[in-house]
């Protein structure tokens, strides 16, 4: 009994001082900056509405696709931006539709579409993907900064069905 008892006490003592010997594969170092102002959003872009097109299911043509009508242009615009900053893009968050992190999914509800979803395009036509930054857009301390892009129908699925096409996403500016 004696023996069993120093058996557990030092196979206690030897797992409480035993260090797993591992080996760094890299480095990632995190640099960024805080700014003490940045530019404002206008009380008319802050909580926008985009109404888009009805569109028919057969005007989509299989997953990947987009009907040519349906597609809406939309602006943030930018004011009281600090001299100090001359370049903004925005980042729009939000659930994807089907793990496709360049479709925003639908609202859902009672009688939700399916197999389809809203991709935005940045002023330059590049797909933003969510929570990543559009392309850049220079800005000027003084007056409105434009900031365009599209929104449009992307069907995410082989077929289609009819319903509400609501979306919703929150955006963020960010300084490049």
């Amino acid at each position: 009994m004696k023996k069993n008892l120093i058996a557990i006490a030092v196979l206690a003592a030897s797992a409480l001082t035993t260090h797993v010997a591992t080996a760094a594969n890299g480095t990632v170092n995190f640099t960024g900056k805080i700014i003490p102002d940045g530019c404002d959003v206008t009380t008319s872009t802050k909580n926008l509405n985009v109404p888009m097109d009805t569109v028919a299911v057969n005007a989509f043509d299989g997953a990947g696709s987009s009907p040519a009508a349906g597609s809406k242009t939309f602006e943030l615009h930018l004011e009281n931006c600090p001299a100090s900053i001359t370049a903004a893009a925005i980042s729009f968050d939000g659930i994807s539709a089907t793990g496709d992190d360049t479709v925003l999914a639908l609202t859902d509800g009672p009688n939700t579409a399916t197999g389809v979803g809203i991709q935005i395009s940045d002023a330059k036509g590049k797909v933003v993907p969510l929570h990543q930054p559009s392309s850049s857009y220079d800005l000027t301390s003084t007056g409105i900064n434009v900031l365009k892009f599209v929104a449009r129908y992307y069907a995410v699925a082989a077929t289609v069905t009819d319903g509400d096409a609501n979306a919703v996403t929150n955006f963020t500016i960010v300084y490049p």
